[in-house]
């Protein structure tokens, strides 16, 4: 199984929004990103295009993935760069329960590859979930890099660190066999999850997530999603970044405190939501339900705190 992950994955690297009608919405993403007419079909030129995009939590390879959805974002977004932050293909399950790999999976892949063919920068950032990627830190596979940790220098001059986590994370690092117990009982969740939606639709109610519900009400995983918080802030902070791009947690955010910014991309399991920087450096936290939705933005940065100098858009961090 570990064979046919690995060869996804060198399959992969080896290829070289609907807008809402809504007025204020629509002006906002607008704004926000350069506009290129679309084209007939839905391979046309994507309507939205950003600086950078950021991606975390895929998880290729189950069946909670919404593939769907995630290629309907892709159709109508772009970007200069696209940071793939750590867990887009499942490994543990793929070992676990055996290939669940259908067409939608394998579109979402050739999609990230076109991308990177015409000209998109994709860097690729392994997780704990892809670990297998990790040993090839540093190497570039048909325009898709993999590294390990990198910096991000956003257009007003912000330095963010991008990792995926897992690291950080302290149940992962030392007690393995507990985080995989974890993530066996946040798959029952998701089961039991899918169920219970069943049941709503067909009583006309709307989604409603479990697991999400669970991490907020829950004590004990409030408390650590928030000393995860913590540490990776402090890791900005210890290698002199603005702030952090992770993932890993499922639970998207974006804030800034004491002029430090924390940015988590969400997943594509039930958040549905992608990290994006415009042309001017104003980051958007971005939901896709049939059009985008910004749930949260921070502004660039202003000139009476003017940005540093640095010598590349990105850079690799090596432990």
């Amino acid at each position: 199984m570990r064979d046919m992950v690995i060869q996804t994955l060198s399959r992969m690297m080896r290829s070289s929004a609907v807008i809402p009608q809504d007025g204020a919405t629509a002006e906002t993403l607008r704004a926000a990103a350069h506009i290129d007419a679309p084209q007939a079909g839905a391979e046309g030129e994507p309507e939205l295009k950003w600086r950078t995009l950021w991606l975390s939590d895929i998880h290729l390879g189950t069946r909670d993935c919404k593939a769907p959805q995630l290629l309907e974002f892709l159709r109508h977004c772009s970007a200069d760069t696209i940071y793939l932050v750590g867990d887009i293909i499942d490994g543990w399950q793929l070992k676990k329960k055996g290939i669940y790999w259908p067409q939608a999976h394998n579109d979402v892949v050739q999609k990230l590859l076109r991308k990177a063919r015409k000209g998109t920068r994709v860097v690729f950032v392994p997780g704990n979930h892809d670990e297998f990627a990790r040993p090839y830190d540093g190497l570039h596979f048909g325009g898709i890099e993999v590294i390990n940790q990198v910096r991000h220098v956003t257009a007003d001059g912000r330095t963010l660190l991008i990792v995926h986590g897992d690291l950080f994370d302290s149940v992962v690092l030392y007690a393995k066999w507990l985080a995989h117990l974890g993530d066996a009982a946040y798959m029952f969740t998701l089961k039991l999850n899918r169920w219970l939606n069943h049941a709503r639709l067909k009583l006309g109610l709307p989604y409603w997530s479990l697991s999400q519900y669970l991490k907020h009400k829950v004590k004990a995983a409030v408390n650590t999603i928030s000393s995860f918080e913590t540490l990776l802030s402090d890791e900005a902070r210890r290698q002199q970044c603005d702030g952090v791009v992770c993932g890993h947690i499922h639970r998207a955010e974006l804030r800034s405190e004491d002029r430090q910014i924390y940015a988590n991309c969400g997943d594509w399991v039930e958040s549905l939501t992608a990290l994006a920087e415009d042309f001017d450096g104003r980051l958007k936290l971005l939901h896709w339900n049939a059009g985008l939705q910004v749930l949260a933005e921070l502004a660039p940065q202003t000139a009476t705190h003017p940005a540093p100098l640095h010598p590349a858009p990105t850079q690799p961090v090596h432990a």
